[in-house]
């Protein structure tokens, strides 16, 4: 009876610490608008072989808020979105260097090291209200500039990138 029960103890705690090394969140297709499209070297894909996400995707991730001033408002600005680092987690990208185009054209290379330096976000907020295109969306990457002296400048100003519609992962 003894060695029954060792055995069922075992058996509970190998299938308890498989149970944890699961993966938390997979990556779903989008209900919605396509509105971020990640590509390149990540290992989770929902379209073909690329991560694409809606707006309720990058809500349900966890959410950061910061206020910052940036060299494009006269004021300090409020920004709210998920960290650039939970999001190529979401994906597993394993690249050193993050692409980000915007529908501007506007397209700036980012190490990918800033996003576990900085809590660098991709905001969908801006002072609490959803980011139109006209206003620098639907998206955001944008780094606190105000938390460390040596985010005052243009070398990170460059890397924002407003009205950002794709991260290539190399």
């Amino acid at each position: 009876m003894q060695s029954i029960s060792l055995l069922s103890r075992w058996f509970i705690k190998i299938a308890a610490a498989s149970f944890i090394a699961m993966p938390v969140w997979a990556l779903q297709p989008p209900s919605g608008e396509v509105i971020l499209t990640i590509s390149g070297k990540i290992d989770d894909a929902n379209r073909e072989n690329t991560a694409v996400f809606d707006l309720d995707m990058l809500q349900k991730l966890p959410q950061q808020t910061f206020v910052t001033k940036t060299p494009w408002d006269k004021n300090p600005t409020k920004f709210t979105g998920p960290l650039l680092r939970d999001v190529l987690g979401a994906v597993k990208s394993s690249g050193k260097t993050l692409t980000a185009l915007a529908l501007n054209d506007y397209k700036t290379t980012i190490p990918a090291e800033d996003a576990a330096l900085f809590d660098v976000i991709i905001a969908h907020r801006i002072d609490d209200m959803p980011i139109s295109v006209r206003t620098k969306g639907p998206l955001f990457i944008i780094y606190p500039f105000d938390s460390k002296p040596e985010l005052k400048s243009s070398k990170y100003y460059g890397r924002s990138a407003w009205q950002l519609q794709s991260i290539k992962v190399d």
